[in-house]
């Protein structure tokens, strides 16, 4: 099984999707984790209700920093927004594959709650489409740096 953890800045919108629908889609062959370089302290509530929207477990997520991995054995970092494609990765990330899939952040929509809530599903939406696509790939048998190419040219697609 491979480990991937989804980074973002504040690990409380994006990064958690992502880690809810790879534990969703990956079945047995992904085990997925989220964390943050400066996390937020809580999970953002419209991420939650959006995976409940979907039908997707809401419970257990929290926002926590990425040093809480420096024990693990990381095969895939995954960033999800751009400050986080900028930063400098933990050490322990060093020869873990890394890919950039940068969205927009829900978290800053304004407007209605249905509109907050569209922004929401929208990167959710975008999510999904990604994960589907890693699937679908022999992730597991994958030279690094073609692994590296083919998930950097699935976050490079047009959402």
């Amino acid at each position: 099984m491979l480990k991937i953890i989804v980074l973002c800045t504040g690990n409380s919108c994006r990064s958690v999707l992502g880690e809810a629908l790879i534990n969703h889609l990956g079945g047995d062959r992904f085990q997925a984790f989220s964390a943050g370089s400066h996390p937020t302290g809580k999970v953002n509530p419209n991420a939650l209700a959006t995976l409940r929207r979907n039908g997707l477990p809401s419970e257990g997520f929290t926002s926590q920093s990425w040093d809480e991995f420096a024990d693990q054995d990381i095969d895939i970092a995954i960033t999800v927004c751009d400050q986080a494609a900028g930063e400098a990765c933990p050490a322990y990330l060093n020869s873990t594959v890394r890919a950039h899939w940068g969205l927009p952040d829900p978290a800053h929509a304004t407007g209605t709650e249905e509109e907050i809530a569209q922004a929401f599903q929208a990167t959710y939406d975008a999510l999904q489409i990604r994960i589907k696509k890693m699937l679908a790939l022999p992730a597991e048998t994958l030279e690094a740096a073609e692994l590296t190419r083919l998930l950097n040219q699935i976050g490079a697609e047009p959402r």
